[in-house]
């Protein structure tokens, strides 16, 4: 907040990140200064680099001249334009190196306000930040919403399901944004039936879709809650869509509809605008919509067309507006012909009793050209009861085949026992899992 008051760029970063990645994003941004946790800095990069790094301030230091009566305060802010850029956040670098994505002043403003009007928030508010602050969704479906409301919001350290349903109890807690995992985890606890969890009214969640049983065992345990899917980026300074309240039941499939202002096509492989209920490509505009990416024309020419950014999302638009995602363009499984979308089976893999997580993923196959592997992360206990990992496959294949098309069933499941990968956003590293399993022998 500070540096916004300063009219300068902040560029919030992981405090996971490490050295490689840290001393590339301050090169790549220009950084003029550093604010870091006193116990990293042993990742920063060795003085003198980058050349435009001019101050390194530990959080310690930042503290002491906090209290400098000599510093005297600036008493105006800077000003400012709309389209300014205000914040640099780095996308995940699925494909590659990330991007510094420029979120400017007016695109904060734009969603903070999307999410005041649509989950109806105020000051009476009471939210956790169990996600990362240094995201889009800890940034601006957080931090500055619930400072946009004048509401409470309560720093988590890390998220434990036990640690964090006991928080919410104690703290009275109204409102989260979490990924569906995480409430996969407080479902499992005994103490979730239990817990004085009453005032909790808003429940959203992004990153992931949320399968119908989840969302049904939600309703069951917390009949006051409303669930709500919010659908966004990095590059849409979060939410394209919203869910309107007290709709996700009638719409389980959907991530909502468009918010006021923003536009959303689906088009071919051509870029032609398709019929409504029809599959394409999503192209995102309007004013919450970054311009580019900072210092990098040829990703912002590859990323954006005519003011839109290409999500690279294949989804759908009904009739009454509501948007369905169905999957990522690249993580679509094509097995011999048969087009797989992986979000299908891995909803259906997450009502199988025990598991908290799953990702679908193509295997290269000569015959077929892909055919379907899981990779599943259950629960340990239920993990522990459900006999060897051989027999537990099985039963999930088993499972999925009353459930899907035979050719969707996975052919191979793969037990993890730590939680599967994931970017920041909470979407899954599945490039990184493609490289876990070799090829498909012919069959």
């Amino acid at each position: 907040l500070a540096v916004l008051r300063l009219g300068a760029i902040a560029v919030p970063v992981s405090v996971r990140e490490q050295a490689d990645g840290l001393a590339y994003v301050l090169g790549q941004c220009g950084a003029a200064a550093i604010v870091y946790d006193d116990g990293l800095a042993e990742r920063l990069p060795p003085a003198g680099t980058p050349a435009s790094l001019r101050l390194r301030l530990a959080a310690s230091e930042a503290a002491a001249h906090g209290t400098d009566a000599a510093l005297a305060p600036r008493r105006e802010a800077a000003p400012v334009a709309e389209e300014d850029t205000a914040v640099i956040l780095y996308t995940s670098g699925t494909t590659g190196r990330p991007k510094g994505a420029m979120l400017s002043q007016l695109g904060i403003v734009h969603s903070s306000l999307h999410y005041e009007h649509h989950m109806r928030l105020g000051p009476d508010e009471r939210s956790v930040l169990a996600v990362p602050a240094s995201h889009v969704t800890g940034l601006v479906a957080m931090i500055t919403t619930l400072w946009r409301t004048g509401g409470t919001l309560v720093l988590v350290p890390q998220f434990k399901a036990p640690e964090f349903i006991a928080l919410a109890a104690r703290e009275r807690i109204t409102h989260t944004m979490l990924v569906p995992a995480m409430y996969a985890l407080c479902l499992m606890q005994p103490e979730f039936g239990t817990a004085e969890l009453s005032a909790w009214r808003i429940g959203s969640y992004g990153g992931a879709a949320m399968p119908r049983s989840m969302i049904e065992a939600l309703a069951e345990r917390l009949p006051r809650m409303t669930p709500m899917n919010a659908y966004g980026s990095t590059e849409t300074t979060s939410p394209a869509t919203l869910m309107p309240i007290g709709e996700q039941a009638a719409h389980l499939e959907s991530v909502g509809r468009p918010v006021a202002c923003a536009h959303i096509v689906v088009v071919d492989d051509d870029g032609r605008e398709v019929p409504p209920g029809e599959t394409g490509e999503l192209l995102i505009g309007g004013p919450m919509v970054v311009r580019g990416y900072w210092d990098n024309p040829e990703a912002s020419a590859a990323g954006f067309v005519a003011g839109y950014w290409r999500s690279g999302d294949l989804g759908s638009i009904d009739a009454e507006g509501y948007v369905r995602i169905h999957d990522r363009k690249k993580d679509m499984i094509n097995r011999g012909g048969y087009k797989i979308w992986s979000i299908e089976v891995e909803n259906t893999l997450v009502g199988f009793p025990g598991v908290i997580e799953a990702a679908a993923v193509g295997v290269p196959c000569p015959v077929l050209g892909e055919r379907v592997h899981a990779f599943v992360h259950m629960d340990p206990a239920a993990r522990a009861a459900g006999g060897d990992a051989d027999a537990l496959a099985e039963a999930m294949r088993r499972f999925c085949a009353e459930r899907l098309a035979d050719y969707k069933v996975p052919e191979t499941v793969g037990l993890s026992e730590t939680p599967l990968p994931r970017n920041a956003n909470g979407k899954l590293l599945k490039r990184e899992m493609r490289g876990w399993v070799p090829a498909a022998a012919p069959r």
